[in-house]
């Protein structure tokens, strides 16, 4: 069938060996079709491409006003923020919000999540962290509008996604390359990177930014260290780069690259970052600049401010919600993948790295000093 010959529910029908009206009820969701019978025709319509028409999916919202959301149970500032920004952009709009937390990143935690939305017969579904985009191992079901939070990591918006789902999110990636970029021009030799928890799409995100950043300077990745997303991992991450490289005040033992400029992956573990520089005896920004990311409400009021990058969570998801409901009422946009910008927020707990002072000498001891009493 040709790329662009709409595909139909007769067609669908004709390919499954089913009725149109039995395609119809696996499409709106509706009891009494057999398993099997279900699967083929879930099949087919995967196979096809199928997508219901305008008319058919404004059948489903007059039934079911109601959007499903997977997100983890969790207090990260982050998915919560996500969370928030959904509930409020559907307020006055008509549908509600059915929320199912998961408490990990697994696959059978994810599903489970996923079906006990879809047995809710939901008219749309946003899938929030740590699900990553075009998970190949989640079933979806076909027609179902779908809305991630990430970034398309191809210039072709049709390549690894399904038709119905749309992605929209903060440019993450450059919003971690403006961090680093800003240490290196304040003229930091390197700059280390406190990664978020590994399989997280927005870990991978922030260290392709901050990678990028380095090698457009023609400097050397340091080693990745990982943290959890908490201040505590954030302490403990540092710490463990200060021992590697030497840097704690007075020892002078390390082996690797200074630490005078990190990059967290957030800003609860830069908080944390901060507090491992300061009990090692040295000082943020002088002698370590740290930079965070997403500028949670209090990065600006810390003792030092914390120089971040801010992600504004209340547009990315307005604007998320925006399209999913055109979608889910058979008016999906022209775009299916938008990147909302970001900014670097210079604030104080980044400076200059301190000069090299060079080593203190003991004159001869022929030689008398400087007159001492001028």
């Amino acid at each position: 069938m040709g790329a662009a010959q709409r595909v139909s529910m007769t067609d669908v029908a004709r390919r499954a060996g089913v009725s149109q009206k039995t395609v119809s009820r696996v499409v709106n969701r509706e009891p009494h079709v057999a398993d099997a019978i279900r699967t083929r025709v879930q099949a087919v319509i995967e196979e096809l491409g199928f997508r219901p028409n305008a008319a058919a999916r404004a059948l489903v919202t007059r039934r079911n006003r109601r959007i499903g959301m997977v997100t983890m149970g969790t207090a990260l500032y982050g998915p919560t923020s996500i969370l928030q920004g959904v509930d409020a952009a559907l307020r006055g709009s008509g549908y509600h919000l059915s929320v199912a937390r998961t408490q990990g990143g697994g696959v059978a935690d994810l599903q489970a999540a996923i079906d006990e939305l879809v047995t809710q017969d939901v008219a749309g579904l946003v899938l929030s962290e740590p699900i990553d985009l075009g998970h190949p191992e989640l079933r979806l079901p076909g027609g179902l509008p779908v809305l991630t939070f990430g970034s398309p990591t191809t210039a072709d918006e049709s390549a690894g996604t399904r038709p119905d789902e749309l992605v929209l999110g903060a440019d993450e990636l450059a919003g971690a390359r403006a961090a680093t970029g800003h240490l290196l021009a304040l003229g930091h030799r390197t700059v280390h990177h406190v990664a978020g928890t590994a399989g997280w799409s927005a870990t991978a995100r922030r260290i392709a930014g901050w990678h990028s950043a380095l090698a457009d300077a023609g400097v050397a990745a340091p080693e990745v260290v990982h943290g959890d997303w908490s201040p505590r991992s954030g302490y403990e991450a540092t710490t463990e780069l200060l021992r590697r490289a030497g840097s704690d005040a007075g020892t002078g033992t390390g082996t690797g690259t200074p630490v005078t400029a990190i990059f967290a992956a957030n800003d609860h573990m830069a908080i944390g970052a901060v507090r491992a520089v300061e009990l090692a005896g040295l000082r943020v920004p002088h002698d370590v600049s740290v930079v965070g990311f997403d500028d949670a409400p209090e990065a600006e009021y810390l003792s030092t401010p914390l120089t971040t990058v801010r992600q504004d969570f209340a547009e990315v998801t307005c604007l998320a919600v925006h399209r999913l409901l055109r979608a889910v009422e058979g008016r999906p946009p022209a775009e299916r993948h938008r990147l909302v910008p970001t900014q670097l927020v210079v604030r104080e707990s980044t400076a200059p790295p301190p000069e090299t002072t060079p080593p203190e000498t003991t004159p001869p001891a022929s030689t008398p000093p400087d007159n001492p009493h001028p």
